[in-house]
């Protein structure tokens, strides 16, 4: 989407509220003639001085940097994505105008398509039910089973006149029950068919989930805050903390903890580093799980034991998460969110990240962390007046299914199915363990540094498969410099990058020789260099 207009929407929400220029430059500390030239679009405004003005606006940063906005156009985007406008030529700039202009007719679209694939997804699951469930086969010849007995009493009591009171009464009793089985089984038949119809959604809980994080920016004050005061109150040192935290489970929470090998058959996988009964009061904990690991999982526990209300508080006020299946999906990832802070804290985390630019291996070493532990961490670095470099973060497996994402303003990232191939998140996979980088330019001209990195998630066995997953990080190429996988690289506009685009849909390369699908936005126009 088009950098949005936030000069105009501070001029207007401050006229909104009657506050003048010459006010609202006093409190924010600025001099009116430069908030005269921000209110023009005429110098740009973030950071700091963005939540300052939202602020004394009484608004949220994103209304006024137009974040809302750009999920919407993305949303939109995977609308005309879908085969079904195959056959329209859509301008990608007029999502921008309809955003901009009728955000509720805008919203009404993605709702009335997400309502379409409801109705779609419900058809071919029913379509399938039909050919393939024995359920169905069964019901139906049983309906035709009472139907014929009931058919065949009935002839036999309107066509026969000399029937004597018992033998009528005998037909009479068999009608009816023959007439109750074709009511239950009717009503069965009713009852497979309105689960198959709600059991299909479009927007499933993990989609839920994915937009709460973004519409929080993956960051939680209260749960940092909530983490920060644990962190005091073990008073350990990084290489205690693992033992501290066990000692919490058992004193403050009552758990009795008990170790246990790979082979030991109380623990289904040796990718399960604990396994907690809470009916029991046990945990188990696996030994040979890669320490990492081991550390996530222990601290995850102690916050999803200690931080229960907190978290519920969160979920409460969102109007995102609608289904208790979302909100169980919303938990967890809470958890996983103040195990983070609680093994990397904010503060030190940030500093260290800032001294090391970025460097992910430094920063796990230092933090006991894994990879993908590390790169989620950076991520959540959005405190107002204290943030790190905003990376978007994408997880694929070798299948190109991403699985999971936190995009950025002008880098969005696929919800449904995979990227560009060229992409270095996919690149990684072909040498696993490897660093892959990669400065990566859009037809819209906006570059980004792509960071990659394919892992073995959790400690295999002899015989095996390997779970690979890819790993990247993705910052504006504006902050390549700030991070030591941009050293080396030519970063001046006019330095070759790769050409990519979102996905084959989406991309108006004519040209690429790894296009799968024909495109289906067409652009006014579109200078291929």
């Amino acid at each position: 989407m088009a950098t949005p207009l936030i000069g105009l929407k501070i001029r207007e929400r401050r006229k909104e509220i009657g506050l003048t220029q010459t006010e609202l430059a006093g409190r924010i500390g600025i001099s009116v003639s430069y908030l005269n030239l921000i209110e023009h679009n005429k110098r740009s405004i973030g950071g700091r001085l963005l939540h300052q003005v939202a602020d004394e606006l009484a608004v949220g940063p994103e209304v006024l940097d137009g974040a809302t906005e750009r999920r919407l156009a993305g949303d939109l985007n995977e609308v005309v994505a879908d085969p079904l406008f195959d056959r329209n030529r859509l301008d990608p700039q007029a999502i921008d105008g309809l955003v901009g202009r009728y955000p509720a007719w805008a919203q009404a679209l993605v709702t009335l398509h997400r309502a379409f694939l409801d109705r779609s997804k419900a058809m071919h699951a029913l379509a399938d039910r039909l050919n393939h469930d024995p359920f169905l086969g069964d019901a139906i010849h049983r309906i035709l089973t009472n139907i014929s007995a009931i058919r065949s009493i009935s002839e036999i009591l309107t066509s026969v006149d000399d029937l004597d009171a018992e033998r009528q009464r005998r037909f009479h009793t068999i009608l009816s029950e023959e007439s109750a089985r074709l009511s239950s089984a009717a009503q069965g038949l009713s009852t497979f068919f309105d689960k198959a119809h709600t059991a299909t959604r479009s927007t499933t809980p993990a989609e839920e989930v994915d937009d709460f994080i973004l519409e929080n920016h993956n960051y939680f004050p209260a749960l940092e805050v909530a983490a920060a005061d644990l962190l005091r109150r073990l008073d350990a040192p990084p290489r205690q903390l693992e033992e501290r935290m066990l000692e919490r489970l058992e004193l403050d929470h009552r758990l009795n903890i008990s170790r246990a090998g790979p082979e030991d058959e109380r623990l289904r996988s040796a990718r399960n580093p604990l396994r907690y009964s809470q009916h029991s009061r046990r945990l188990i904990l696996l030994d040979s799980a890669p320490a990492a690991t081991r550390r996530f999982a222990i601290a995850r526990l102690l916050a999803r034991l200690t931080f229960g209300a907190e978290i519920e508080a969160i979920i409460a006020e969102s109007a995102t998460l609608t289904t208790p299946a979302a909100c169980e999906r919303a938990a967890i990832a809470l958890q996983s969110y103040c195990a983070g802070a609680v093994l990397m804290p904010y503060d030190r985390f940030l500093e260290d990240a800032s001294r090391a630019r970025y460097d992910i291996d430094l920063l796990r070493r230092a933090h006991g962390a894994s990879v993908e532990q590390v790169c989620h961490r950076l991520v959540t670095l959005r405190r107002p007046a204290a943030e790190g470099i905003p990376f978007a973060f994408m997880r694929s497996d070798p299948a190109g299914f991403v699985t999971k994402r936190f995009p950025l303003p002008n880098l969005p990232l696929p919800r449904y199915g995979g990227a560009c191939p060229l992409w270095a998140v996919y690149q990684a996979f072909q040498a696993p363990d490897t660093v892959v980088r990669q400065l990566a330019e859009f037809p819209s001209g906006d570059r980004f540094l792509f960071v990659a990195r394919a892992v073995v998630k959790g400690d295999n066995a002899y015989g095996q498969p390997r779970q690979l997953l890819s790993i990247m990080l993705a910052c504006d190429a504006l902050y390549a410099d700030q991070v030591v996988y941009g050293d080396r690289l030519d970063l001046s506009a006019s330095a070759p990058a790769d050409r990519v685009g979102a996905t084959c849909r989406l991309c108006a390369r004519n040209d690429c020789p790894q296009r799968q699908e024909d495109v289906i936005i067409q652009p006014q126009s579109l200078e291929e260099t």
